[in-house]
């Protein structure tokens, strides 16, 4: 197996002796996904390579101030004229999660596989994975290091959004000494910390407070007192004019309640899906739980689809949690 340093080197080699690249990220992009694209798409821009940014789902609002957010094409609004034979992913736990974008690879692409989440499978005719990187963003600050570009605050300002927002603001287990290595060189070359954090993690739309609201009104605890868990409505959605950035943060209101191990969010697709994301406080490896049911992420924050309806689904997830606790 080869070293991270190897992996480093040979995904340079891929940028440097290839033209014309894809880059995507998973379906429902968040901040790390954002980012890690655009910093590709930068890094890219500046050896002169055509590439195109693609997504299923739009990018948050919230991030529209990042380096050409505009060009990330969302497939829902449209698709690209053609197949591309170079793809680089960027943050997708496994292959499907790159969603509907596939249909634009062409049958022998040539594939990097850009990751952290421990549970990447390895697709990929170039893989650069390291599961304790506390974000994609940390992976590319890395190999942005490896190449003779000259760094300036739109590069800096993407890295920094990926790590603020897959570390919570720097409060989660993953902000290393390294990831505060990194905001330090980040800050210097003249980040605004203070305001990126106000906008990505205190800033709230009306709607992400009403459907905050309704999620709330549905809290349940095991008798335990051990899980805790919400869920959203398709109808919930609509009346709040709610969008799915908007339910970003409500899955650590159950889970930070004292006491409880896993908190989970439900957030109902249609009649045979759900979709749940998990978090727990360090007992059980939510990223093993949501494998169950095909998903995947790491181990205290994860998330998956479960066939099936809500009133299915629940006891279903609930009871792969009791197994694990």
């Amino acid at each position: 197996m080869q070293s991270y340093e190897q992996s480093l080197q040979q995904t340079r080699k891929f940028l440097l002796e290839h033209d014309d690249y894809l880059v995507v990220s998973h379906v429902q992009p968040d901040g790390d996904a954002v980012s890690s694209t655009l910093a590709v798409g930068w890094l890219l821009s500046c050896l002169g390579k055509k590439y195109t940014m693609l997504n299923e789902g739009p990018i948050p609002k919230r991030m529209e101030y990042l380096w050409h957010a505009d060009e990330i094409v969302n497939l829902g609004e449209g698709d690209l004229p053609r197949k591309y034979s170079n793809v680089i992913c960027v943050d997708c736990a496994d292959f499907q999660r790159v969603g509907l974008t596939q249909r634009f690879f062409a049958q022998d692409a040539l594939i990097a596989n850009i990751d952290h989440h421990p549970t990447n499978n390895g697709y990929g005719f170039v893989t650069l994975i390291k599961p304790d990187a506390a974000a994609t963003a940390e992976i590319l600050f890395d190999l942005l290091k490896t190449f003779e570009v000259e760094w300036d605050i739109d590069i800096a300002t993407a890295i920094y959004t990926g790590l603020l927002t897959d570390t919570g603001g720097f409060r989660y287990t993953n902000t290393s000494p390294k990831v505060m290595a990194a905001v330090s060189e980040l800050l210097a070359l003249g980040v605004n910390g203070p305001e990126l954090a106000e906008t990505l993690l205190e800033e709230m739309t009306l709607a992400q407070v009403k459907v905050l609201n309704r999620a709330l009104n549905t809290l349940q605890l095991t008798p335990q007192g051990d899980v805790a868990w919400v869920y959203v409505t398709p109808q919930d959605m609509l009346e709040c004019n709610a969008a799915n950035e908007d339910l970003e943060g409500i899955v650590n209101y159950p889970r930070n309640i004292r006491g409880v191990e896993v908190g989970m969010l439900f957030k109902v697709i249609d009649e045979t899906a759900v979709k749940v994301s998990l978090r727990s406080a360090g007992k059980v490896d939510v990223a093993a739980l949501a494998q169950v049911f095909g998903g995947g992420g790491h181990t205290r924050a994860a998330g998956a689809r479960v066939e099936g309806t809500l009133e299915q689904a629940i006891p279903r997830v609930l009871e792969e949690v009791r197994r694990l606790l």
